[in-house]
């Protein structure tokens, strides 16, 4: 894989950065440059057929100095083990960035859920479990659902955690259905936390966000309640949505009921009924107070950045700007909410998952709610205030401010 398209390689490049601004130690940097520890591993499932399939897998701890590691496990026929480092890290910046006592970690299996049966998605999760059950626990590392897991997924896999200790321990793996130790408001928390950093930026920023215009770019589960949050909480008009077939477009606005149903109905948003049809790059090149990025990587890139006419890009999917896209939006004052603080909602409420797990006591949706307000709104004045001191742009700050508690962290316990 050429440099340029690794992943691992550009979360090194953007950590670089941080450490020369920080002016952090060699061995420091170093240190902070490399996962701390990675497991590879196979594992055979008996297939309905009666044929034995053989997976490879794979666990990243990227690093723990602040708290256990956390990170979802992906299900991906093209997964990588530079895609998992690069996440394992930006979960270590993320964690950190919400001031959240956690590490950060990732999990993979290369494999197309979409062509297997639920018994061999069980064996297969069961069989993950199995691998990583000694190296993981609520005081090692904690997985999560990511791409194509799901919470019954999560709940497979902690109940063979259980089978393998020999007692309850809910607080294992996180994402989980509500009966066996899931937390509420878990299911919204992505895009709930990427609306209440829209929220803040706005104050900083003295936009009016009543009646002021959205676009969403990828309509799944972040997406979707965006649509629905952005209209409750900010009194935004989302004007255009999309997915991976196509976009529609109503400049008087889009009933968030309505879409969904359109594509709940028939698999996707396009042909909704009196919309126009636009593409995913026009999307993303509207005249909108508001963008959301909630689907693919490297969308916004040297190519298009300089036609990004939203005053807030709100990042609600990984990596969704490149590098040099970064520095053409900040030059343009263009106000980006860097992924891994405007789509930190979901690992925050993992963590109050956690929490609640741990004490055996569970909290009401308005709890969780309160809580992660909390949270996201002291984390973006962070990054909005360290961005501002040193005249840099968000993404750079996010990562000045959780490089510098990482680091931190580390020279307090004598490793660096």
């Amino acid at each position: 894989m050429p440099e340029k398209a690794n992943p691992f390689a550009m979360a090194q490049r953007q950590l670089d950065e941080a450490a020369r601004i920080l002016r952090l130690d060699p061995a420091m940097h170093e240190f902070l440059r490399w996962p701390m520890r990675e497991f590879h591993f196979t594992i055979p499932v008996r297939m309905d057929d009666g044929s034995v399939q053989v997976f490879k897998g794979f666990r990243v701890q990227y690093n723990d100095a602040r708290g256990p590691a956390k990170g979802g496990i992906r299900y991906h026929p093209e997964e990588t083990i530079d895609t998992v480092r690069a996440l394992a890290a930006w979960m270590t910046w993320k964690t950190a960035a919400l001031d959240l006592p956690l590490g950060g970690g990732k999990g993979g299996i290369i494999c197309n859920p979409k062509e297997m049966s639920e018994g061999e998605l069980e064996r297969l999760s069961r069989g993950y479990m199995r691998r990583v059950a000694y190296f993981i626990g609520p005081e090692q590392d904690v997985p999560a659902p990511d791409v194509y897991t799901t919470p019954q997924i999560m709940a497979w896999m902690m109940d063979e955690y259980e089978t393998i200790v020999g007692h309850h321990a809910p607080g294992v793996i996180t994402g989980k259905p509500i009966p066996v130790g899931g937390s509420l408001g878990r299911g919204d928390a992505t895009a709930r936390g990427g609306v209440y950093t829209v929220r803040e930026a706005a104050k900083v920023l003295n936009l009016d966000l009543e009646g002021a215009t959205a676009a969403i770019q990828g309509y799944g589960n972040a997406g979707s309640f965006a649509h629905k949050l952005a209209v409750e909480i900010l009194g935004l008009k989302v004007v255009a949505v999309s997915d991976s077939k196509g976009g529609i477009y109503n400049a008087e606005g889009l009933d968030y009921e309505k879409v969904l149903a359109h594509k709940q109905e028939t698999g996707s948003v396009i042909n909704f009924p009196g919309a126009d049809s636009i593409t995913n790059e026009e999307l993303l090149e509207l005249d909108v107070t508001v963008l959301f990025p909630a689907a693919l990587e490297e969308v916004i890139t040297e190519e298009n950045a300089g036609n990004i006419k939203a005053k807030i890009v709100a990042e609600l999917a990984n990596g969704p700007t490149t590098p040099e896209a970064d520095v053409i939006m900040h030059e343009n004052g263009v106000y980006v909410i860097p992924d891994f603080l405007c789509n930190a909602g979901g690992v925050t409420v993992s963590y109050f998952e956690q929490v609640q797990n741990a004490y055996n006591h569970y909290w009401s949706e308005e709890e969780v709610h309160r809580a992660l307000d909390a949270k996201m709104t002291t984390a973006f004045h962070a990054v909005h205030e360290t961005a501002r001191q040193y005249n840099v742009h968000n993404r750079l700050g996010a990562y000045l401010v959780s490089v510098a508690r990482v680091a931190e962290a580390v020279r307090l316990r004598g490793w660096i």
